[in-house]
């Protein structure tokens, strides 16, 4: 019998209900049908180049992209604890996917995949989802511009049409194998590359909500067969993709090996459940939902070991896919299955004339991929972070870069460990017993004048303290601050006067705060910064907007501010008709 009391055991079950359930529960209309529909197709025209794309890449073939669209896609979306995740094989798992293929072989991917699956089964049982927003801001940067400089480096031959044998998986060994074969340039291969590039950018530019991606390969598929240019393409590599369903057909799994391979699936399902779960944080920020974390690293692991039995990639939510399918109108679990549903119509019907596809233009939709991977912006602010952040920022690009992407990870947490630790050292007299943010700034004041302060709060007016160093592990409380309000205030006075320490994370966590009160229409006033805070946000380029964002020297001038600016909103509201 069980030791958990009846509440606490429909409490647990009750977090690995699937979004679609719930959806259905609420009730599902034809005017959502429609919308998911067009949301679905408009995703799945997107995935499509992508798809294929990407498992070339990896060192596979095209098909198997697909199949890891369709299946871990479905899966993602009918099981998913996100209302409108798009899941399928992303650019993250370039790198590791490569490397295991060249070592072990597909068998050996196949194997990786199901214990990655599986690995993250049991973290969503385990009730672990929750520790993923603890990731450091400077790992997570680090790792996704390293991996960016690998796709980078991974489409070199493809994009420069290079007659050199397999390419390398060490990033040194690649780049001296190009060195050594730049004479066998094709001048059709580098102009369907530069086509597909300007195309892919002019869109963006004069035509943002075209699919850029299928367009530039219509585009360059078209030249390169009208123009007869010599240029290697799909068919010519990989010959005619199968128009027919995936099935059971993969190849013997080197079982004898798990051991070998266990860093390697700890890696891919660390990628899945970090992307997965960050990708489903964007889309409450885009849709005010909120997600079900547990539940979505379990369907996360469900896709995978299904796109493993049916010999496919790795897969986890992807952010742009999911970004796509809310600004097309999705707003339920249908629009990914949908998704799904397009994806293989695709390949049963398109699959004879995706061998003519070449694969410069295939290249140039991956560069964009990294461009878009690189956080360069990301990267440049945490360069003026203090400098434990810029440390582990630089050891998890080279290593991610240099050596591998589960050595990063592994030394990014392990640093980004060892700072904290030194910081706490130093803030360890002013932090000692003090609790992170106070659930109610009445319940628990910290002097005898807090009580008076709150009371003076001019009307539609909240205010929250923060108390103790407000650093990666701690930042993610800032997350659901504004959920507490059962409506939302004019103006929100967050009070830092007792927060000695931040790091990159901490300000991160601030600006997400920040654009949450922007989209709310709610005016920010942050007060009592310390000097290092103080001095750590003017690093990091984060600066006053008035009307939206005000930094201000102590409570008294907050609550003077914010009586002015209800004042100035009052004034501004129309008399309601008599």
């Amino acid at each position: 019998m069980s030791t958990l009391p009846a509440f606490d055991r429909r409490q647990y079950l009750g977090m690995f209900v699937p979004k679609l359930v719930t959806v259905l529960r609420e009730g599902y209309t034809a005017r959502m049908f429609r919308a998911d529909a067009i949301a679905g197709l408009t995703v799945a025209i997107v995935a499509l180049p992508l798809a294929m794309a990407l498992a070339i890449a990896s060192g596979t073939t095209p098909e198997k992209g697909l199949h890891t669209a369709i299946v871990a896609g479905f899966l993602i979306s009918a099981l998913g604890g996100s209302r409108v995740q798009i899941g399928g094989p992303t650019a993250a798992f370039i790198p590791v996917v490569f490397a295991v293929i060249v070592k072990f072989g597909y068998g050996g991917l196949i194997l990786c995949t199901l214990l990655a699956g599986l690995m993250l089964i049991v973290a969503g049982l385990l009730r672990l989802g929750t520790l993923m927003k603890y990731m450091p801001q400077p790992v997570v940067t680090g790792f996704t511009s390293g991996i960016a400089v690998s796709i980078f480096s991974s489409q070199v031959k493809d994009m420069l049409g290079l007659k050199m044998g397999a390419v390398p998986a060490d990033f040194l060994p690649r780049w001296m194998a190009f060195a050594q074969h730049v004479g066998t340039t094709q001048p059709a291969a580098v102009l369907l590359t530069v086509l597909g590039l300007a195309v892919i950018f002019g869109l963006r530019k004069w035509k943002p909500n075209w699919p850029g991606f299928l367009i530039a390969l219509i585009l360059c598929t078209a030249a390169c067969s009208l123009l007869a240019l010599p240029a290697e393409t799909i068919g010519t590599r990989f010959g005619s993709l199968p128009s027919a369903l995936p099935d059971f057909n993969f190849p013997h799994i080197p079982f004898d090996r798990t051991m070998e391979l266990l860093p390697s699936s700890f890696t891919i399902a660390f990628l899945a459940g970090v992307e997965s779960l960050l990708s489903a944080v964007v889309a409450d920020g885009m849709t005010g939902g909120r997600h079900r974390s547990n539940m979505e690293l379990v369907a996360q692991g469900a896709a995978n070991v299904g796109s493993a039995l049916f010999g496919g990639l790795p897969a986890t939510g992807a952010i742009a896919r999911t970004a796509t399918n809310i600004r097309s109108g999705g707003r339920t679990p249908i629009a990914g299955i949908m998704h799904a549903g397009y994806l293989l119509v695709f390949m049963l019907v398109l699959a004879p004339l995706m061998r003519y596809v070449p694969l410069a233009a295939l290249a140039a939709v991956l560069l964009v991929v990294a461009w878009n991977m690189s956080e360069f912006e990301n990267f440049r602010n945490t360069l003026s972070a203090p400098k434990g952040d810029r440390l582990v920022l630089l050891l998890t690009f080279l290593l991610t870069v240099f050596v591998d992407l589960t050595m990063a990870i592994q030394v990014g947490i392990v640093v980004a460990a060892f700072v904290f630790m030194f910081r706490m050292s130093e803030a360890v007299e002013i932090s000692s017993g003090v609790k992170l943010i106070d659930d109610d700034l009445s319940s628990e004041p910290t002097d005898n004048g807090d009580l008076d302060q709150r009371a003076r709060l001019p009307k539609d007016t909240e205010v929250y303290q923060i108390s103790g160093p407000l650093f990666f592990g701690t930042a993610s409380r800032l997350d659901n601050l504004l959920d507490q309000f059962l409506s939302p205030p004019k103006v929100f006075i967050l009070r830092m006067r007792l927060v000695p320490v931040i790091d990159a994370s901490g300000v991160h966590a601030l600006q997400k705060l920040a654009d949450r009160c922007h989209r709310q229409d709610i005016v920010l006033i942050v007060s009592g910064l310390q000097d290092q805070p103080n001095r750590i946000i003017a690093q990091m380029h984060w600066h006053e907007h008035p009307g939206e964002l005000h930094f201000v020297a102590n409570f008294d001038h907050a609550v003077a501010l914010a009586k002015r600016l209800v004042a100035q909103s009052a004034a501004e509201t129309p008399a309601p008709a008599q």
